[in-house]
């Protein structure tokens, strides 16, 4: 057989191609070339064909069945051949695939190989893609790596102590004898990588992070002799020595000095040192600024020293460079809670990065203007906002309107400046505002009685100049209506009042009626605006005349308003001028005391309840829509004893548990009547929950048992309500590891109520040394059999684990 062509002659021969078809023809010629060689077990050329079947793995190709060949390369006693086969390694394997096992021993022999370059290799392919099972069986080779006189060795073999560590936490402790002398090596290398493998066990461990403050003093001797240092051609970056391994012992620093007053008094004035010495002309120096700021605001440091890396912050909104300008708005984002005062002090140049022609830039320093205004700048800030406003792109229209309501509701200095920014809002982005932004500017006019002639009268000038904006024209249309009085009569003080008269304000109204531009609610705004100036002007048959013509219209909602308007002037017009007086003023209303979401058949009613007769509860608000998502229908009837902080979005999410159960256990019941209590003890909420629990002989049931997670079902029946059941749930844990944020769910058909009690934790405690109880009721009126489905959610080792499940196979006692 012919020598199979080079790498280089290869990847040539691929760039020539003049289409992807031309290309992928080629692949699979050359691919099939190096199966053929693989097949004959040619080991001259083996290396060549990897090596080629690597480059095309890169540009997607598949490339699955040179795994094996990788494996006979480690194998191999060249240096050449171990080079290739540990990178088609770490492309071509990963732990979920069996056949990573099988390098196992020939890594642990290249570990304690006689040359560097071979040890490094491996050690480098562990630190990749090394399983949990591999790091296991070699972390003892790792750690005496680690402790070698070579530092080519110890820096490779501290970063694969770092993954080992990612992957069996438990194993940490084995490499802390050897951490010791790690700070005290002179190359940077090693240096970088230690504090690297340090940074990882402390963010780890508690214990480790306690452990390793002691080590603050000489972190901070080292960056000291780095800042101070004189020229080093081999680590010199743009006129700053080793700028890589300044950033990560400032990370170090960061995190050894969160929360402890004695390792941030040590760090300060090293902070103030490298703050003040670091060069900014080069993107060098300004990524140590930044992560000496970013160390500055997280440990407990001095308060000038927070002004200094805020200033800092500021020097790098006047950066050319967009990156650093963002860096620094979403820097200070963070900061300007705790620092009010010193960001305010670059509060203009702020406002000027809304000019930036950056969409990110911008968005941020919209974030951060609006969390600069207080009472005392809101007129310059909403006047830069509202150009903002004016010339911002549509993307941003929306979250700066309502940032702009939010500010000024909170800080208005007047109730007129307070509606003219509304309007002027209202005005040039009234097509983006939020739903509620038009009931509150009509609150806010209705209780501001002196401002009522002024608003009516600009809201009127506004509507001649434009009705294209909805949420205006329907704030205007309710101002003329209650208000049109005032503004005929020319009663504003405020400004120059305008001459109007009644005809020209009805037609007005009028036009917007017919208008292509109004929407229906605009619509109905309009018409009933018309209708309330029939007690307020004296145009009383013209007014009869347009409410008689809107009695046909095809819009439903108009055309009750106009049949009802229609009726007030024919059957009850003696009642009509009370009906349609003035407004009064209005008040917000605010429930009092905690709401329950009571599920009737999918519909959510929030019903307040008394706290007294509910036992103390501490799952998460959002548990019930969680819940939901198991529930196929909306005709699962589901009470909740938890205090939900959104009661009205509860109702619409509950659903997707009962997707395929069968619900055919006969008729569905009648809805109960009003006079039914809505929970589920019918009548006894005033009684505590498990009063009166009748011990009846029911045998136990495993309802779940996977993963090592099992779950038992005990079972009680309620007096003096016998069609009540019982159910304790008790959860246990036969893994190695405990399981978190354990959540237990479940939903029954519609012919029955269920009613889930918070649990005793939400940690289920490993190799079964204990167990989490939760209580569910069950209302069973129809005495059918009872049908549940579960869902179980919970974090093993670090990652996420959901699961459903079907539990069918109920005691008939416990149903019957």
């Amino acid at each position: 057989m012919p020598a199979p062509i080079r790498l280089r002659e290869l990847i040539r021969t691929i760039r020539t191609a003049r289409t992807q078809a031309e290309e992928r023809e080629m692949i699979q010629k050359e691919c099939a070339a190096i199966r053929s060689s693989f097949r004959e077990e040619d080991n001259t050329y083996r290396c060549r064909n990897v090596a080629k079947l690597l480059y095309m793995h890169m540009l997607g190709y598949p490339a699955h069945f040179g795994q094996l060949e990788c494996l006979k390369l480690i194998a191999s006693q060249k240096f050449t051949d171990k080079r290739i086969g540990y990178l088609g390694a770490m492309l071509l394997l990963d732990e979920r695939q069996d056949v990573h096992l099988l390098m196992t021993n020939c890594i642990k022999n290249d570990l304690n190989h006689s040359t560097q370059y071979v040890q490094g290799l491996a050690l480098c392919t562990l630190g990749c893609m090394g399983s949990s099972e591999m790091c296991r069986d070699l972390a003892g080779e790792v750690e005496k790596l680690l402790k070698t006189s070579n530092s080519y060795l110890r820096k490779k073999a501290a970063l694969c102590a770092v993954h080992v560590i990612r992957k069996v936490p438990e194993l940490m402790e084995m490499f802390l004898p050897a951490t010791k002398n790690l700070l005290s090596e002179k190359n940077h290398g090693v240096l970088h990588t230690s504090v690297v493998l340090l940074t990882e066990m402390c963010e780890r461990s508690p214990d480790m992070l306690s452990h390793f403050r002691k080590l603050v003093p000489q972190l901070v001797r080292i960056l000291k002799n780095l800042i101070m240092s004189g020229y080093s051609p081999e680590h010199d970056v743009s006129g700053i020595s080793d700028p890589f391994l300044q950033v990560r012992i400032l990370r170090l620093l960061r995190i050894l000095g969160k929360g402890d007053d004695d390792s941030s008094e040590a760090m300060n004035d090293i902070l103030a040192q490298v703050a003040t010495n670091t060069e900014t002309s080069k993107n060098v120096g300004n990524a140590i600024l930044y992560e000496t700021v970013l160390t500055i605001m997280d440990i407990k440091s001095e308060s000038g020293l927070r002004v200094l890396a805020i200033n800092i912050l500021g020097r790098f909104l006047l950066n050319n460079d967009k990156n650093i300008r963002y860096v620094a708005l979403t820097s200070l984002l963070k900061t300007v809670q705790t620092d009010h005062n010193a960001v305010q002090r670059h509060r203009s140049t702020i406002v000027d990065c809304l000019k930036d022609l950056d969409v990110s830039i911008k968005r941020r320093a919209m974030e951060l203007s609006f969390a600069l205004v207080n009472g005392n700048n809101i007129r310059g800030m909403m006047k830069e906002l509202l150009y903002f406003l004016d010339s911002c792109d549509p993307e941003f229209k929306a979250d700066c309107a309502s940032g702009v309501f939010l500010a000024a509701e909170k800080y208005a200095p007047s109730k007129r400046w307070h509606i003219d920014t509304i309007m002027r809002v209202l005005t040039t982005a009234g097509s983006y505002v939020r739903d509620d932004s038009v009931p509150n500017l009509i609150q806010l006019i209705t209780n501001s009685v002196e401002m009522h002639a002024y608003t009516v009268q600009r809201l009127y000038k506004a509507l001649l100049d434009d009705i294209s904006q909805q949420p205006l024209v329907q704030v205007a249309s309710w101002c003329i209506g209650e208000y049109g009085d005032l503004l005929v009569s020319g009663q504003c003080e405020e400004e120059e009042p305008i001459q109007v008269t009644e005809d020209e304000v009805l037609d007005v109204l009028e036009g917007l009626l017919v208008s292509n531009l109004s929407t229906p609610v605009t619509r109905g705004y309009s018409l009933t605006a018309i209708m309330k100036l029939s007690t307020r002007f004296s145009s009383v048959n013209r007014i009869k005349k347009v409410v008689s013509i809107y009695g046909s219209s095809i819009d439903v909602e108009l055309q009750q308003r106009a049949v009802e308007y229609n009726a007030l002037f024919k059957k009850y017009d003696h009642m009509r001028p009370a009906l349609l007086e003035r407004m009064p003023i209005m008040e917000k209303t605010a429930t009092n005391g905690p709401t329950e979401i009571v599920q009737t058949n999918g519909e959510t009613e929030p019903s307040v309840v008394e706290t007294k007769h509910l036992p103390p509860v501490t799952q998460p608000a959002n548990q019930a829509n969680d819940l939901l998502d198991l529930l196929g229908g909306n005709d699962v009837p589901v009470i909740q004893t938890t205090m939900p902080t959104k009661p009205a979005s509860a109702g619409g999410e509950l659903l997707d548990l009962l997707g395929d159960l069968s619900l055919s256990g006969g008729p569905t019941p009648a809805p109960a009547s009003s006079s039914q209590p809505s929970f589920l003890l019918d009548g006894l909420t005033s009684q505590p929950l498990f009063n009166d629990i009748a011990t009846a002989a029911i045998p136990p049931m495993t309802a779940y048992n996977k993963n090592g997670l099992k779950i038992d079902f005990t079972f009680e029946r309620a007096n003096p309500n016998p069609n009540v059941a019982v159910i304790t749930i008790h959860a246990s844990n036969s893994a190695d590891a405990d399981m978190t944020e354990f959540v237990f769910q479940a939903a029954v058909p519609k012919t029955f109520q269920l009613q889930l009690l918070s649990p005793s934790s939400n940690v289920v405690p490993a190799l079964n040394q204990g167990t989490v109880t939760q209580v569910i009721r069950v209302l069973n009126p129809q005495k059918q059999q009872l049908r549940m489905r579960i869902k179980l959610t919970y974090t093993l080792k670090g990652s996420p684990v959901q699961d459903l499940a079907e539990v069918n196979n109920f005691p008939p006692q416990s149903w019957q």
